[in-house]
């Protein structure tokens, strides 16, 4: 089993700028690439952004590429996700997720390819 857990979420004005954490415990972090999702009211959740397991890949959603940074700090069991020029249209809920995957096309876009999900943390964008 493991743990995730997110925070850092919180109130911005458009334009401004929020790091989530994820910080990850249980079975060994390092093992398993990983992801941010977010979920807004009404809507499925989508994809974000990426990070294979040492951190030297990432892989970013259209819609953030170019604001948004994911790292890791394995020795920390730690992933961010840095988030700057934020608009209305990234209000939702953010997740953290963790999946067991490696090689070429490292990198998974769908819920179902996660096997482990933190509680989410809440980012609301005002005009």
């Amino acid at each position: 089993q493991m743990q995730l857990v997110e925070f850092g979420g919180g109130l911005v004005q458009a334009g401004g700028s929020l790091r989530l954490s994820c910080a990850a415990s249980g079975r060994t972090p390092s093992n398993f690439a990983i992801g941010w999702f977010r979920q807004a009211p009404g809507l499925q959740r989508e994809f974000v952004a990426a990070i294979s397991r040492t951190g030297g890949l990432t892989y970013y959603a259209d819609a953030v590429k170019g604001r948004f940074t994911i790292s890791r700090d394995n020795a920390k069991n730690m992933v961010y996700l840095q988030m700057n020029s934020l608009n209305p249209e990234d209000t939702a809920v953010y997740y953290c997720a963790a999946t067991f995957s490696g090689g070429s096309n490292w990198y998974r876009i769908r819920t179902y390819e996660y096997d482990y999900w933190g509680q989410g943390t809440q980012v609301t964008v005002s005009s």
